[in-house]
C-alpha cells in the first residue's frame, strides 16, 4: 500500500489553512487541471464531519467520479477523509495543521492502493504515486499562495 507523506511551511494562520484545505470551492479551484467538480453531497463551502462529496473529474483521459467522507475532524489541527467510492480499492487522506508560532506546518499522509491486484500495484509503483504526488504538491502550494497573500478571503467569504 503506497503512503505519500508530505509537508509544507506556511506563514499565516492555521484556521485559515485549515478551512482553505475543507473548502469545496478551493478545491475545484485548485484542481482546475482535472476539471474537478462537486457534483453530489456538500457541493460549495467547507466541508464537515460525517459529510461527503461526489468529485467528478478527468484523470489519465478517462472521466471519473469519486466520493469521499470526512471521517474525523478536529478544528483546526486534523482532518480525514476517506474514500467511499470510487475507482481506488481504498484513500485515506488525513490533513495535519500545527502552528509554530508566524509558520503553519501543513502535513498530508495520503494512502491509497488501486484495485487489480498485481497488475494494480506495479501501475501505484511506476505510475500512480508520482502522479499523485505531484497533484498534491501542486495544490498545497496553491493554500500556501492564498494563505499568504488576501486571496484566501475570496475563498473564505471573510
Amino acid at each position: 500500500m503506497p503512503i505519500i507523506e508530505l509537508e509544507i511551511e506556511i506563514k499565516g494562520n492555521i484556521q485559515t489553512c485549515f478551512d482553505l484545505a475543507r473548502s469545496i470551492d478551493f478545491h475545484q479551484i485548485s484542481t482546475s487541471k482535472t476539471n474537478e467538480k462537486a457534483i453530489n453531497g456538500r457541493t460549495s463551502g467547507l466541508i464537515e464531519l460525517g459529510q461527503f462529496v461526489t468529485w467528478q473529474a478527468t484523470h489519465f483521459g478517462v472521466n471519473q467520479k469519486l466520493t469521499s467522507k470526512i471521517t474525523a475532524l478536529e478544528s483546526p489541527f486534523h482532518f480525514r477523509d476517506e474514500q467511499v467510492k470510487g475507482a481506488f480499492k481504498y484513500i485515506i487522506h488525513d490533513h495535519y495543521f500545527e502552528q509554530k508560532g508566524e509558520i503553519v506546518v501543513m502535513k498530508d499522509v495520503f494512502n491509497f492502493q488501486s484495485p487489480f491486484g498485481i497488475v494494480g500495484k506495479l501501475f501505484d509503483r511506476l505510475v500512480l504515486t508520482n502522479y499523485l504526488t505531484k497533484f498534491l504538491i501542486e495544490r498545497n502550494q496553491l493554500i500556501k499562495e492564498y494563505a499568504e497573500t488576501e486571496k484566501w478571503k475570496v475563498v473564505l467569504n471573510q
